[in-house]
C-alpha cells in the first residue's frame, strides 16, 4: 500500500549536530592515555584512521580491540566505557527542543553515517531516539538517497548536518527539493579549508539550537 508523501521530512545529523561527539572522543582519549599511556593512545588511533580508510566509517569498538591484541598494557581498557558512556549529557543545548519544534511540522528522522553498533546505541543512549520519528544509518548516507526517499517519501525534505560535503553532495542529487542547513559545530565545521571545498549551504547557523528561531520557515 502506496504512503502518501509528507509535505516536508526534517533530516538530522547525530555527531556535531545535535551531539558534542568532539566532548566524547575528548573523553575517549583522556581515558586511552590512563590505561595505556600516551603511545598506547597514539597507536589507537593509528588504528582508528587505518579502519576508517577501509570502511569508510567510524569504528570506535574495533579499533579498540585491534590495540588490545596488540599491546598488553591495553587489556584493562575494554568497551565498557565507551558503551556505557553518559551520552544524554553531552546532546547540545536545546537539541531536543528542536526535535520537538520540528516534529510539529513533519517526521523528524536522524540520518547518520557511523557502524552498525556504536552509532544507534549513541542513538539510544543520548534519548535521541524515543524523541524522533525514526532512525537511518548508513555508511555513506549521501549515497543512499534513493533508500531515505522510499523510507520516508516527502515532497521536500530539510537536511541538518555540520558537514558542507555531506549537504553538497545530497544537494547535487535532490536539488530544490532539498534545503540543506550547515551546523557551524564541531571540528569539520570549524576548518575553514573543508567549509571552502564545498559549496556553502542554503543557510548556516552557529548552534543547533538557533533552529528553533527558523522552524517555522523551513
Amino acid at each position: 500500500m502506496a504512503v502518501s508523501p509528507a509535505d516536508v521530512v526534517f533530516l538530522l545529523d547525530v555527531d556535531n549536530t545535535l551531539l558534542d561527539n568532539d566532548a566524547i572522543v575528548d573523553d575517549f582519549r583522556r581515558r586511552l592515555i590512563d590505561a595505556s599511556g600516551p603511545a598506547g593512545e597514539h597507536r589507537y588511533w593509528e588504528i582508528f584512521e587505518e579502519r576508517w580508510n577501509l570502511t569508510g566509517h567510524a569504528d570506535y569498538l574495533g579499533a579498540l580491540e585491534q590495540l588490545r591484541s596488540e599491546r598488553p598494557e591495553a587489556q584493562g581498557l575494554d568497551a565498557s566505557f565507551l558503551l556505557e558512556y553518559p551520552f544524554a549529557s553531552r546532546l547540545f543545548p536545546r537539541a531536543l527542543d528542536v526535535v520537538a519544534r520540528l516534529r510539529l511540522r513533519g517526521p523528524v528522522v536522524i540520518l547518520s553515517d557511523g557502524d552498525d553498533v556504536f552509532q544507534p546505541l549513541k542513538v539510544e543512549r543520548s534519548g535521541l531516539g524515543a524523541a524522533v520519528t525514526g532512525v537511518l544509518i548508513y555508511v555513506h548516507k549521501e549515497q543512499r538517497l534513493d533508500d531515505v526517499a522510499r523510507l520516508y517519501p516527502a515532497r521536500r525534505y530539510v537536511m541538518v548536518d555540520d558537514k558542507v560535503r555531506i549537504l553538497a553532495a545530497m544537494k547535487r542529487v535532490w536539488r530544490d527539493r532539498l534545503t540543506t542547513v550547515f551546523v557551524r559545530q564541531g571540528h569539520y565545521a570549524l576548518d575553514l579549508k573543508l567549509v571552502a571545498a564545498s559549496p556553502p549551504a542554503d543557510i548556516s547557523i552557529e548552534a543547533i539550537g538557533d533552529l528553533l528561531a527558523l522552524a517555522d520557515t523551513l
